[in-house]
């Protein structure tokens, strides 16, 4: 299973699976292994959060958070990136599932839900991490704790929290129902045919429409200046040192050789595995020299650049490293000197300079650099006068969107009270999962909203789809027979009970956090 994962990595499908693996272990694994000393609330000083003034410690939260982390890396089969862990959230879902946790405990308490011992050991009996050739083994119950440094003391009492969430979870789901209306409704939803009469409006239908004041101008400037500030700029004396131009200066030792060699062994792999060091000297030795000269050359330059930092004076230092001082125009970040173009460390430390400060020295792929920031442009919104093309232009889209919007709603008024209005129509078409709708695209929103109607009747407000907006009516619905439906009414149920039930319990969850008070500690949750 997890090869298969591993290999589609990159499919969205599969790391929204993902969410859904770790998103079904949050409600009970961190009370097991993620226990705090005290048990849920326990631990001293900082705290993760409080739930009716009870404490989340910080041990808690880091080995939950931890531990769902390791989950996703043994799922992705990788260490998981910064920005795929910020996108999915890693340490909100870690927080919330505690919080969730303590909430649904304290409620178990309520509802008179209690557990007994031979619930926990069923359920410790039933973990195949303790089982041996299918049966419950004590001895390797007894080892798996002991190489997690856990007592069994401990482990049960999360166990006993576990199964008692199990339990108040399953009550709320088993008080959901479906009922003979809603399988209605859900086969006729399925089943009937729907033709729609619509119009739209996209912004470039507009356009021309749009007259612009200068008064529109200013106000569409002041709230959006971001839209229109100049870059920084800098321009640049600097010293260049290319290192491979001194590596004929540079000698290594044999020792030094060798050692380059084992430090980097992956570099010498051929087709029948690691290349020896007799076959592949020459190279090793030349890659050893190229290293060493640049790191000689790195130390000589900071030592000569923090010698004389104070002076401010790149000539002094050019000097005494026999380089020469070049000179750069003044640029922005996204739009470097040709004799930049690439050399993206050099650029981020120049607009970091003061002007008439020296920086560096900054290592790239290229050589090492020495920096003086000789002249700096801050950022500016220009007036208005100099940039009008690019402000009526910005200006006019924005006013566009915004009658396109205006139109929809005023269609969407006429349909809703069945005004005569030039329309277009889909054609018949059936409810799609996806939102497929002949003529006008993929619209979820569309779909749920018109098979809940009957012919003639409009949503009241109009749908947006891509860059248009949508005024729709229902021209005609064709119904699927009812006597299919009293057929098949008890396996419908039967599907859209497990749904229900899940509907059931996040409106429950809900409901607990809303009447909560949940104090989260902010600066855990912060990007770092």
């Amino acid at each position: 299973m997890l090869s298969i994962m591993r290999k589609q990595k990159e499919s969205i499908v599969i790391k929204i699976v993902f969410v859904i693996i770790v998103m079904s272990f949050v409600g009970t694994i961190f009370l097991v292994w993620g226990k705090g000393s005290d048990g849920i609330g326990g631990g001293k000083g900082g705290y993760a959060a409080k739930v009716n003034g009870t404490r989340i410690s910080l041990e808690e939260y880091q080995s939950a958070y931890q531990r769902i982390r390791n989950m996703y890396q043994q799922i992705y089969g990788q260490s998981i990136p910064p920005e795929m862990e910020k996108m999915l959230g890693l340490k909100k879902v870690a927080l919330d599932g505690l919080v969730d946790n303590m909430l649904a405990l304290k409620e178990a308490k309520s509802l008179g839900i209690k557990v007994s011992k031979d619930d926990i050991s069923a359920s410790i009996e039933a973990m195949p991490m303790f089982q041996k050739d299918g049966k419950f083994s004590f001895d390797q119950y007894q080892q798996v704790l002991k190489s997690n440094r856990m007592t069994a003391k401990d482990f049960e009492e999360g166990q006993e929290a576990e199964v008692t969430l199990k339990k108040v979870r399953q009550s709320i789901k088993d008080k959901a129902v479906v009922t003979d209306a809603d399988a209605l409704a859900q086969y006729k939803k399925e089943n009937d045919k729907m033709d729609l009469e619509y119009v739209g409006y996209a912004p470039s239908d507009v356009t021309s429409e749009v007259k612009l004041s200068d008064a529109d101008l200013n106000d569409y400037l002041q709230k959006n200046p971001n839209d229109f500030k100049t870059a920084e700029k800098v321009a640049l004396s600097y010293i260049f040192i290319d290192p491979s131009a001194l590596a004929a200066k540079t000698s290594v030792s044999e020792e030094e050789i060798q050692t380059f060699y084992q430090k980097n062994i992956d570099r010498w792999q051929g087709k029948d595995g690691i290349q020896p060091l007799t076959e592949v000297k020459e190279k090793v030795k030349a890659e050893a020299i190229k290293q060493k000269t640049a790191k000689l050359v790195f130390e000589q330059a900071a030592d000569t650049l923090y010698k004389n930092i104070k002076s401010g004076d790149l000539n002094l230092i050019a000097g005494v490293l026999t380089q020469k001082v070049q000179e750069t125009t003044l640029f922005a970040a996204n739009a470097p000197v040709a004799s930049l173009i690439g050399e993206a460390a050099v650029i981020k430390k120049a607009l970091e300079l003061k002007q008439g400060e020296l920086g560096g020295p900054v290592e790239t792929a290229k050589g090492i650099y020495i920096l003086k920031a000789k002249e700096r442009k801050a950022s500016a919104v220009p007036a208005l006068a100099e940039i009008k093309g690019a402000v009526e232009e910005k200006t006019k889209g924005a006013k566009a969107i915004e009658l396109a919007k205006k139109k929809a709603d005023d269609a969407a008024k006429q349909l809703s009270t069945n005004a005569a209005l030039k329309t277009q129509t889909t054609g018949s078409f059936n409810y799609s999962a996806k939102g497929d709708i002949p003529s006008i695209g993929a619209s979820s929103e569309i779909v749920d909203a018109v098979f809940k109607l009957t012919a003639s009747q409009a949503p009241a407000a109009p749908f947006k789809v891509g860059n248009r907006w949508y005024a729709v009516r229902v021209k005609s619905r064709t119904e699927a027979p009812k006597a299919q439906f009293d057929a098949s009414r008890e396996e419908l149920k039967k599907k859209m009970l497990p749904k229900k039930q899940e509907d059931a319990l996040t409106e429950w969850a809900k409901g607990l956090r809303e009447k909560a008070k949940i104090e989260i500690n902010q600066a855990l949750l912060a990007d770092k």
